[in-house]
């Protein structure tokens, strides 16, 4: 995946970097992608980077104020797809001295497809917490990415492998000289005095992780990853800024939507709603519920109509978001629609269950997610033999279409636009087994048992 998609970047976007592990590399690989798609980009910093880093860039401005931009540097930018502004160099120190935030502000209005700041300094350590006067984040900000490499794992805590390593230790309530743990750096990362320090309130913040180059560290780097999900239900990015692909998963909060707001009118025969006909040791709806909240970091929406009472009660203290649907009656799509509502806005792919999938279970979710992680496809799906199954994942770019479904129809009506930027779980024969007649779950429920 490229850094583009993977930070779902959108036009005119202000990305700071911050923190440790390679943050030039990071932000100079993000420039060549926006040139390479076609955009206008400009990369700047906020502190000092070193002088022979300026040769990165196609074309370098050193203002000689950092506080005023002129009128004939905007005019520059207009020949050149990607351009470096700093304030004046340093020969003697061998440092480009940076902007202040107002240049900054500036130039994200100057109409480029993206401003790309530099805001942080760590010495080239992997891993570092921030001092009083850092970082320097300008206020513009759409993005904060914050970075640590992944080579930081298991060094000693000190001055040699993070930078400011007492405030780190601080932060991450260690000792110094203690083994760089997962937790330790998920704990300084997600600290509002560390990782996310100065971030603005409207500014969307991912975590790179950066610099996996081996079997280990990428083990190490989705458990971090999987600890600032799950702990502090942050996003993060796994991989390296010099690989072709530079980003080998995204781990970000999903929602599986249980879907049991329907009538279910051909099960009427039975006097009893279909989500609660007995299944195992619970009904339908508690199964397909217990195997979405066994994944563990994916959020559990249930999404229901006439039967908001009898649901609270069967599924009694779990974990789980009930999302009432007014409009049941009018179609599948209402559910839909009242499940995205419901959502929260940093939830990046969405799962929608049907009840009466009685085989499909937890690692079949499992498998969706961690094939959207990989891939970042706008849909992932089952496949048995070549043909499409459910329950199906939507990448949050797609929300919008499905908030504009009408009547009885689901996610089927939007995937069908996407086939070929659909990424495919092949499985088993048995979750095309419904349930959608008393005969059906009379002969599912005998060949269960």
């Amino acid at each position: 995946m490229n850094l583009r998609t993977a930070l779902r970047l959108q036009p005119q976007a202000v990305v700071s970097f911050v923190g440790g592990g390679g943050k030039t590399s990071l932000m100079f690989r993000l420039a060549a992608e926006i040139v390479a798609g076609g955009g206008r980009v400009i990369t700047t910093t906020t502190t000092r980077i070193f002088a022979n880093q300026t040769a990165l860039a196609p074309h370098h401005i050193a203002l000689a104020d950092p506080e005023h931009l002129p009128a004939a540097v905007i005019a520059q930018l207009a020949g050149h797809n990607h351009v470096l502004i700093t304030g004046p160099i340093d020969a003697s120190a061998g440092k480009a001295f940076g902007v202040s935030p107002q240049i900054v502000a500036e130039l994200a209005r100057s109409g480029v497809d993206a401003v790309l700041v530099e805001a942080d300094g760590s010495r080239m350590r992997p891993l570092k917490a921030p001092a009083e006067h850092e970082p320097v984040i300008p206020d513009c900000t759409t993005n904060v990415v914050a970075v640590v490499g992944a080579d930081v794992f298991g060094k000693p805590l000190g001055e040699d492998n993070v930078h400011r390593a007492e405030r780190a230790a601080g932060l991450a309530e260690a000792g110094l000289g203690q083994p760089v743990t997962v937790e330790m750096a998920a704990a300084i990362l997600a600290h509002p005095l560390g990782g996310r320090k100065a971030v603005p309130a409207a500014a969307h913040w991912t975590a790179f992780i950066n610099k996996v180059e081996s079997g280990a560290q990428l083990l190490a780097a989705r458990a971090l990853a999987e600890r600032l999900l799950a702990v502090h239900g942050l996003p993060a990015l796994v991989g390296s800024a010099l690989e072709k692909e530079p980003v080998c998963e995204r781990v970000e909060p999903v929602t599986v939507v249980v879907l049991a707001a329907g009538a279910s009118s051909r099960m009427a025969a039975l006097g009893v709603p279909k989500p609660l006909l007995a299944w195992g040791d619970g009904n339908l709806l508690t199964r397909a519920v217990d195997a979405a909240l066994r994944i563990g970091s994916a959020h559990t929406q249930v999404v229901v109509g006439n039967l908001s009472g009898s649901v609270q009660r069967v599924l009694g203290t779990r974990n789980i978001q009930l999302v009432p649907n007014e409009h049941w009656q009018a179609g599948l799509s209402t559910s839909v629609v009242a499940a995205l509502r419901a959502m929260d806005s940093a939830v990046g792919a969405a799962i929608f269950l049907q009840v009466d999938l009685p085989h499909v279970g937890t690692e079949l979710l499992a498998a969706l997610i961690a094939l959207h992680r990989s891939t970042g496809a706008l849909i992932v799906a089952p496949r048995v033999d070549g043909r499409r199954a459910n329950p199906m994942l939507f990448d949050r770019a797609l929300f919008p279409e499905l908030l504009a479904l009408h009547g009885d129809v689901g996610g089927r009506a939007v995937a069908e636009k996407y086939v070929a930027q659909t990424a495919w779980v092949d499985w088993s024969a048995d979750i095309l087994q419904d349930i959608d007649t008393p005969e059906d779950y009379a002969a599912l429920r005998a060949a269960a048992e």
